[in-house]
């Protein structure tokens, strides 16, 4: 019997997913649940079904029920914080995705904090402050006693906005407060972190309570600018070397990523008493002291899927099917081509802040797919013309023998599309990997 998968949402992160599916071996059928047209996702020969929010729960289950499907996979965060595992569970339909209450390790950053302190993760987490007082004297108290080097981090989604940084985002503590005061207005608590020094990156896990194997390791570029510069952003773009991790990690570094995931897994079902099932996606910081946790989310990250997704190997089906089943020891690992990747998002003018909509895009009818692939995010097309519909519009991913091919292959893929888009042309280039391989030896020198 031919298999009969949704895919929830339509970003660059939903057309990686469905390219992945559409590579498997078992052939299965493609169901694209969105708000919009995808033209990339469209391509592949995916069946769509509009609605006006996926957060629509009943208007999924018509679909869910009319096409009988076998699996369901969320694309972005907002329909698994809402429960959509839990309401699949009672339609009888597996859901590549954690329940309610263990996808508050995403929603919630005091639940997650308190209960990795509470269940042996402590070591790898920074000090922070849970605050429910728009009044409250231990927030200044926390920011002195660090001369100021704080995170101040909004308790629930924000599309990505959640989060602002000491240096970066503010200066003084009636700044890093006055944001504090509107996310306990929003969501009844902040929370406060030391700021942790060092460099990011992302390792993104497939769990099942028992079994944890990770996808390759990468690095997303959050600043809209050239060398890191501007504000932050969605994700710009990010990289992965050819052995699957980075210049600057050892394989140590991804064996203390390895070890929190896990421990944080068995946290996570200690407290709520329900098993997480689908993707655990660590944003970790490789510091003097080791390797720390800066958060949590609960799908694949956007632009890291376009990355993972684009090399994967082993049958995407078999990996989505195994983890429902909680029988991810039946992998033995998730294989990826091993190859450099380098993936920039071309952006539409005005991006964050105010992208422009409607900018035309010309592009390519064929490319050489050893050497790029692309992926649709922020696009519709009208009247036969591609044009932009969001901040991040096309997700292109180079591959080569090493990180310079990789981003020779993804510039020369850029040349080809005419358009007034822009991109980060430093991303991938050996200038900004050597700075960063720079401060992670000098970091390690002082340890």
């Amino acid at each position: 019997m031919t298999k009969k998968i949704i895919v929830l949402g339509n970003g660059g992160r939903e057309h990686a997913i469905c390219f992945a599916l559409s590579r498997s071996p078992q052939k299965p059928e493609i169901w694209n649940i969105a708000t919009s047209i995808n033209p990339g996702i469209k391509s592949l020969g995916v069946h769509i079904e509009l609605v006006k929010s996926l957060e629509d729960f009943e208007s999924i289950k018509i679909v869910a029920k009319k096409i009988e499907a076998t699996l369901i996979i969320p694309g972005p965060e907002a329909p698994l914080a809402q429960g959509i595992s839990d309401f699949c569970s009672e339609l009888e339909i597996p859901c590549f995705g954690p329940t309610k209450k263990c996808a508050q390790l995403e929603s919630s950053k005091s639940w997650t904090r308190n209960i990795l302190r509470n269940n042996g993760v402590a070591d790898a987490c920074p000090d922070y402050l849970v605050s429910t007082e728009l009044d409250d004297e231990q927030r200044k108290e926390f920011f002195e006693k660090r001369k100021g080097q704080i995170v101040v981090k909004a308790d629930g989604l924000l599309g990505g906005k959640g989060v602002i940084v000491a240096g970066d985002h503010f200066e003084t503590f009636e700044e890093a407060d006055a944001f504090a005061q509107k996310s306990i207005e929003k969501f009844g608590r902040v929370v406060l972190e030391e700021k942790l020094i060092g460099i990011e990156f992302s390792l993104l896990s497939v769990v099942d309570g028992k079994t944890v194997l990770d996808f390759r390791a990468c690095q997303d570029h959050k600043r809209v600018g050239e060398s890191d510069t501007g504000p932050q952003t969605g994700g710009m773009g990010v990289i992965s070397d050819e052995t699957g991790s980075l210049p600057f990690l050892t394989p140590n570094d991804l064996e203390l990523a390895h070890d929190i995931t896990v421990r944080s897994m068995k946290a996570v079902e200690k407290e709520t008493g329900e098993t997480f099932i689908g993707i655990m996606y660590g944003g970790f910081i490789a510091t003097s002291k080791g390797v720390q946790l800066i958060e949590y989310n609960v799908r694949f990250g956007d632009p890291e899927a376009l990355n993972i997704l684009s090399t994967l190997e082993t049958d995407f089906v078999d990996i989505c099917e195994a983890a429902c089943e909680k029988d991810l020891q039946r992998i033995a690992q998730i294989e990826c081509t091993p190859t450099a990747t380098v993936q920039k998002y071309l952006c539409a003018p005005g991006y964050p802040d105010a992208p422009e909509k409607g900018v035309s895009i010309d592009f390519p009818e064929t490319w050489n797919r050893d050497h790029a692939e692309v992926f649709f995010a922020g696009v519709a097309e009208k009247e036969g013309q591609l044009i932009s519909t969001g901040g991040r519009v096309l997700g292109i991913v180079g591959f080569g023998k090493n990180l310079t091919e990789a981003n020779m292959y993804c510039e020369k893929m850029i040349a080809k599309i005419k358009s007034d888009l822009f991109h980060r042309s430093d991303i991938g280039t050996e200038t900004l990997t050597n700075e960063r391989k720079k401060t992670m030896q000098s970091l390690r020198a002082e340890f």
